[in-house]
């Protein structure tokens, strides 16, 4: 069954992603850092290639030819993965091929609405049975 952890109060939604994804990638993990949103896709690359200039994260986006050769994608094709480790969510619904996930990792900023889909998400997992852990990001800085 699929571990299921939201990170919440983050101070940068799209930097607890490269983080995330730098942790997956560091302990032999695939990850799809997903979001269906292109614009947002195209943020999260663009993110990536300029947080820190000494440590690279091998990433390329779904629909690019290494997809399959590649340790993190960024988009909205789980298929494009070749092996379903951590999926991390930015979209505000759950993904449908969730469960094909041994890792989902939600991440949630204190921003009101953002709060309430997230509500809504950890809901819909623990009707169904899942174990949700949940990290709070805020309790990191103090």
């Amino acid at each position: 069954m699929t571990r299921i952890t939201f990170y919440y109060n983050a101070p940068d939604k799209l930097d607890v992603a490269r983080k995330l994804a730098s942790k997956a990638f560091q302990s032999g993990r695939r990850a799809l850092v997903y979001t269906p949103d292109p614009a947002q896709a195209q943020a999260v690359d663009q993110l990536f290639w300029t947080a820190r200039q000494l440590s690279f994260l091998p990433h390329v986006r779904c629909d690019h030819p290494l997809a399959t050769q590649t340790p993190v994608l960024i988009g909205g094709d789980a298929e494009a993965l070749e092996r379903a480790d951590v999926l991390i969510n930015l979209a505000p619904q759950p993904p449908a091929f969730f469960a094909r996930f041994e890792r989902l990792l939600e991440i949630v900023t204190a921003d009101a609405t953002e709060r309430e889909q997230a509500r809504s998400r950890f809901r819909f997992f623990k009707e169904r049975g899942y174990v949700v852990d949940t990290h709070d990001l805020g309790a990191d800085e103090a």
